[in-house]
């Protein structure tokens, strides 16, 4: 798919690894709807970022845990832009509880993550497969973890739903096909990141070292797999790790 001036969706695009999304959304002349849950001032700053590479940015807020906004921010986002082509789940939403502490791990954490990270993802991508489908064309990408591949991450829940959405990412290429394809992205450790300086530091160092490459992630990394997934017309149901080989999948 030439992406060119095609439209491109990103969750949580106001974040660490979101901006980076965006960034080489832009490189590949690519128009970007940045959501933002209360950071405005991050996502402008990526929009100026997009708009600074001579494409079309617009920051919009969503909070996907609300069953309605997703629904809503796509509606917003095609009659703004006049198309969607692209849409990439990234936002999540995390705590972290160690996993031995079952007691911590309420049933308002739990409902409240799968709400944001899973259900959240279905709900976006069913929206943006309405414009997709009678575009004939569309491009679902969803951001998981390697925790939803290995039992080990800030908690039971957050792998729990990453698992989830990898699973989900496989089930929507089968409903979409052949108009949509739809592919999943899992990092590892993400250096550089808020998320990553939260770590405690015996964590974070566990981490690296367990890594074949002995370091992290880069968000640079994930970003231009998104953008290959973007660009494949026979790829989809895929998952690809990108952890400096901390699990091999």
């Amino acid at each position: 798919m030439d992406l060119a001036g095609r439209v491109a969706l990103v969750t949580g695009g106001s974040g660490d690894l979101g901006s980076a999304i965006c960034r080489a959304m832009a490189r590949n002349q690519m128009n970007v709807a940045v959501t933002y849950v209360g950071e405005k001032d991050r996502a402008d700053r990526v929009v100026a970022e997009v708009e600074a590479a001579g494409c079309r940015g617009w920051s919009v807020q969503l909070d996907q845990s609300i069953a309605t906004q997703p629904d809503e921010v796509v509606a917003a986002v095609t009659e703004h832009f006049g198309r969607l082509d692209v849409l990439v789940n990234n936002a999540a939403w995390n705590i972290g509880v160690p996993f031995s502490d079952l007691e911590a791990l309420t049933a308002d954490i739990w409902d409240r993550m799968f709400a944001t990270n899973l259900r959240g993802p279905y709900l976006l991508a069913r929206a943006a497969a309405r414009t997709m489908r009678e575009q004939g064309v569309g491009r679902i990408v969803n951001i998981a973890s390697i925790g939803g591949l290995y039992p080990s991450s800030s908690s039971i829940a957050y792998s729990s739903n990453k698992a989830g959405l990898i699973h989900l990412t496989r089930c929507l290429a089968v409903a979409l096909a052949p108009d949509v394809l739809v592919n999943c992205v899992a990092p590892g450790l993400i250096e550089g990141t808020r998320m990553a300086d939260r770590l405690p530091d015996e964590v974070r160092e566990g981490a690296l070292q367990r890594a074949v490459l002995h370091r992290g992630t880069s968000a640079d990394d994930v970003a231009e797999q998104v953008v290959t997934f973007c660009r494949s017309d026979t790829t989809t149901g895929q998952v690809l790790v990108v952890d400096a080989g901390y699990v091999f999948h």
